[in-house]
């Protein structure tokens, strides 16, 4: 007896010594580098693609990476969760060191596909990767942030480097991986295909599944479907006052938008507005740039979601 409890307190021992350095090299070593494998992309643009590129990047970008000045030169996201680590936008005006100005139209197609910098830092969570997006809206916002606009106008601010939590290094070896980039073009379905298109705004332009599913450990970019908690709403978003808010039931359920109108749904997308006139919480922003065409789509795809039973604490505004 005495001999098999030595045995089992020296296998104990063993697996905790490996486990700690398990630990100690995660620490240390942080999170993997990746080789890039940058695609030969010559993005052009006119005055419709710039458009259509500012829109998006107002959209999807600029809740993060827009400062006090209107320019996309970063800052500091007080709204990442704690697990995380500490995290700051970086820089993506046309500076030439500290912002886009140093990366090609390839690199920065990649990055954006994939989460893989030019230098091979890999960035998750906390910069999402769009390997749904249609190549069209992908080029309109490179040509966009390359254009003479205001909001992309050259910075010089350095931002710091993540400083990701032990959590996020340790999540980085086993479930956040670069996404593969496309081995052909995505296309966007057309808006005449009512339900595909709204499908494609939501998970693959706006990323909406994102928030509002249970949890961003748990999403899988690929197939949004699979997430867990898929629209069910449940993931603890910060507010700006930093209290906990869970994101929104958006299924078709009494406890989600069932019995709720298109024009209440529009009211909620474009102008935070719920339908009882109150404020939804600013973690999610209003999205007024989207289009009658756009909201419809995305009405009509919500409304076939499976519904999920789920009752979220509301946002009540003091």
């Amino acid at each position: 007896m005495k001999k098999a409890l030595k045995y089992l307190g020296i296998t104990l021992g063993g697996i905790i010594l490996i486990l700690l350095c398990l630990a100690l090299f995660v620490s240390i070593k942080g999170i993997p580098t990746y080789e890039p494998q940058v695609p030969e992309v010559s993005i052009q643009s006119d005055s419709m693609s710039i458009a259509n590129g500012k829109r998006l990047v107002t959209m999807i970008c600029a809740g993060c990476h827009l400062n006090e000045n209107r320019q996309l030169a970063g800052g500091y996201l007080e709204d990442i969760p704690t697990a995380f680590g500490k995290v700051w936008s970086q820089n993506i005006t046309r500076h030439e060191t500290e912002g886009l100005g140093r990366y090609s139209d390839g690199q920065l197609m990649y990055l954006l596909r994939t989460g893989v910098k030019k230098d091979g830092n890999f960035c998750p969570p906390w910069m999402p990767s769009f390997p749904l997006m249609g190549d069209e809206d992908l080029e309109d916002i490179i040509a966009f942030l390359r254009s003479d606009d205001p909001m992309t106008a050259p910075s010089d601010k350095a931002q710091p480097a993540p400083q990701p939590s032990f959590l996020v290094k340790a999540l980085s070896y086993v479930a956040f991986k670069p996404l593969p980039y496309p081995e052909k073009e995505i296309v966007a379905p057309p808006p005449s295909d009512q339900l595909a298109y709204g499908k494609y705004l939501m998970n693959g332009l706006i990323g909406c599944y994102e928030c509002h599913s249970a949890d961003f450990k748990s999403n899988v970019a690929l197939t949004p479907e699979s997430s867990v908690g898929y629209y069910g709403g449940g993931n603890p978003l910060i507010g700006p006052d930093g209290e906990i808010v869970p994101s929104a039931n958006l299924t078709p359920h009494e406890s989600g938008l069932k019995g709720w109108t298109r024009d209440q749904f529009e009211a909620a997308v474009r102008s935070g507005k719920k339908p009882d006139g109150g404020t939804l919480n600013p973690a999610m922003p209003p999205h007024p740039m989207l289009t009658d065409e756009e909201i419809d789509a995305m009405w009509a795809f919500i409304q076939t979601v499976p519904p999920i039973d789920h009752v979220v604490d509301r946002y009540t505004p003091e």
